[in-house]
């Protein structure tokens, strides 16, 4: 996740290089609006909506990845549970058979 962070920052700070070299103003159309700007603003805004585009189009395998991560840990927990249950089982049986070894060696000696 750092290694991914780091070049995102590299990428957007070299994308930031390149349009202060060139901030020439340029014409927009968009739809029906048409406005003058620089390249370098022009850029920057470009560079940040597909930034924002690949945050909301991750969004849902995020969601998903941590509902599946949340469900594997009820159910971890579920099986720890039960783990544990098995274990006083098996502890108590052992007290039992450690109880009935002493009475029947005590019953022997009599």
């Amino acid at each position: 996740m750092q290694v991914f962070s780091i070049i995102a920052v590299l990428v957007a700070l070299l994308a930031v290089v390149f349009a202060f070299q060139n901030a020439v103003p340029i014409a927009v159309t968009f739809f029906d609006l048409n406005f003058q700007a620089s390249l370098a603003i022009i850029l920057i805004w470009t560079l940040g909506i597909g930034i924002l585009i690949g945050l909301l189009v991750s969004i849902p395998s995020v969601v998903q990845r941590n509902l599946k991560i949340s469900k594997h840990r009820a159910k971890v927990a579920e099986l720890e549970n039960e783990a544990n249950k098995y274990l006083e089982t098996i502890n108590h049986q052992r007290q039992r058979i450690e109880n009935l070894e002493r009475h029947l060696s005590s019953q022997e000696n009599s």
